[in-house]
C-alpha cells in the first residue's frame, strides 16, 4: 500500500510543480525558472522510481469467475503488438516456487522487458491463501481452464503465449483447444496429455495407502532418483509442501489433476493445438514417456520437442539457462525479439534447420531437439529425428 501511496504523492506533487512553472515562468526571472526545473526533474525521478518499483513486485489480482475468484500476479506494462506471457503452475506449488527461478534468471531479463507477464495462481495456491471448508467442490482442470478468459477480459488482454508446468501445462492446453484464437504459442513442461487408466487408477489408490499427499506430489515433481539423492533443492520442496499451511487446497488441486480428461490430440486430426509448441520434459524425469507420446500426437510442423540431460523433474528449477536460451528461440522463431543476440543453441539449431529446410524447399518449423551437456555432436535428420546439441 505505501508503494501506491509514494507513486500517487510523487504524480501529484509533479502535477502541482506543472502548474507552478506556468505562473513562474510569467512572473519571475531566469534563475528562479532553472532552480524550479531541477526541483521538478527529482519529483519526475521520484515517480518514476516509485512506479518502477511497483512494476517490479508485481501487482496482485483477484477476478470472480463462473468457478469461484481466481488470483493473479502482473508483471511489467503491456507492449503493443505483443502477447502477455501467462504461466500456470503444477500441483504443490505456486507461481513463485514453479517459475521464479526461471523468470530471475540473468538472461531471461531480455525477454522479460519485452513483454508483460501474467502469473496465475490456481484456487487456493496463492500465498495466505484461506484453507477451503470440509466439502468444497474444488473445480476440474477443464474448469480451471475456463477461468482464463475472465483474466484476460479483465486486464483487456487479446493473446498470450502460455508457459505451464505439469497439471498447469494441461489447463494451458485445454484452455487452447477451447479458444485457439487467443493463443500465440505454448511451452508446455511435463505435459501428461491422457486421463488415468484404470492400472494407473490402481496403482494412485495403493500409493495412496502407503504414502502421504506431500511424498505422493514430490514423486509427481522430481525423479527417483533426484528424490533418493535428497540435494537442497529436494529439501527445500519438500520442506514446502509438507508444511504448506493450505495443504489441503493443495490436496484438493491434486485430486483434480488425477481425474483429469484425456485431451485425445490427435495428429492430423481436428483436435490439435493450432499453434506453435515447445514441449520440455527432463531426462529420467517421472513424466518422459508421456511428453514424447504427446509429442508424436501434434503436428510435427508446429511441435519442438526439448529433452534436457541433467535436469531432473523440475527443468525450470534445475536448469533455468538451458531453458530460457530454448525459450528465446521459440520466440525468434514466432518473429519475436529478431534483433536477440542468437546464443550456441540456437545458431546450431538454426543452421541445421536452414539446411533441412534448403533440401525439402519449404519453410518447415517440424523439429526435435534434444540438449545433453555431455554430447558434442549435432545431426539433423527428418522429423521425429533427434538433434544432440552441446550447450
Amino acid at each position: 500500500m505505501s508503494l501506491f501511496v509514494n507513486l500517487f504523492l510523487s504524480l501529484v506533487s509533479v502535477g502541482l510543480y506543472l502548474s507552478l512553472f506556468v505562473c513562474l515562468s510569467l512572473h519571475l526571472g531566469h534563475h528562479m525558472v532553472v532552480c524550479f526545473c531541477v526541483c521538478l526533474c527529482v519529483s519526475l525521478q521520484e515517480a518514476e522510481l516509485a512506479a518502477q518499483i511497483l512494476l517490479d513486485q508485481g501487482q496482485i489480482h483477484s477476478v470472480e469467475t463462473p468457478y469461484g475468484s481466481v488470483t493473479f500476479t502482473v508483471y511489467g506494462t503491456p507492449k503493443p503488438k505483443r502477447p502477455a506471457i501467462l504461466t500456470y503452475h503444477d500441483v504443490g506449488l505456486n507461481y513463485k516456487s514453479c517459475f521464479q527461478p526461471l523468470f530471475q534468471f540473468g538472461d531471461m531479463q531480455e525477454i522479460i522487458q519485452n513483454f508483460v507477464r501474467v502469473h496465475v495462481d490456481a484456487p487456493g495456491m496463492e500465498e495466505g491463501a484461506p484453507v477451503f471448508p470440509l466439502g468444497y467442490q474444488y473445480p476440474s482442470l477443464d474448469q480451471l481452464a475456463d477461468m482464463i478468459p475472465c483474466v484476460l477480459q479483465y486486464l483487456n488482454f487479446s493473446t498470450v503465449i502460455g508457459v505451464g508446468v505439469g497439471a498447469g501445462a494441461y489447463i494451458l492446453s485445454r484452455y487452447a483447444l477451447n479458444h485457439p484464437d487467443t493463443v500465440e504459442g505454448l511451452v508446455l513442461i511435463n505435459i501428461d496429455p491422457n486421463a488415468k487408466g484404470w492400472m494407473d487408477w490402481a496403482a494412485h489408490k495403493l500409493t495412496g495407502l502407503t504414502s502421504s499427499i506431500p511424498e505422493m506430489i514430490l514423486g509427481h515433481l522430481f525423479s527417483q532418483e533426484e528424490l533418493s539423492g535428497n540435494s537442497e533443492l529436494i529439501q527445500k520442496y519438500r520442506n514446502i509442501i509438507t508444511h504448506a499451511p493450505n495443504l489441503d487446497n493443495i490436496e484438493l488441486y491434486w485430486n483434480s489433476y488425477n481425474n483429469r480428461r484425456d485431451l485425445n490430440f490427435e495428429r492430423g486430426g481436428d483436435i490439435t493445438l493450432k499453434c506453435p509448441v515447445m514441449l520440455v520434459v527432463g531426462d529420467q524425469a517421472p513424466h518422459e514417456d508421456a511428453v514424447v507420446e504427446c509429442n508424436s500426437k501434434l503436428d510435427p510442423t508446429q511441435t519442438s520437442f526439448l529433452k534436457m540431460a541433467d535436469s531432473g523433474g523440475q527443468p525450470q528449477l534445475t536448469q533455468p539457462g538451458k531453458l530460457t536460451e530454448a525459450f528465446k528461440y521459440f520466440l525468434q522463431g514466432m518473429g519475436y525479439m529478431a534483433s536477440s543476440c542468437m546464443t550456441r543453441l540456437s545458431r546450431s539449431r538454426t543452421a541445421s534447420l536452414t539446411s533441412a529446410a534448403s533440401i525439402d524447399g519449404n519453410r518447415s518449423r517440424s523439429r526435435t531437439l534434444s540438449q545433453s551437456s555431455e554430447s558434442g555432436t549435432l545431426s539433423s535428420g527428418p522429423p521425429g529425428h533427434t538433434m544432440e546439441v552441446s550447450c
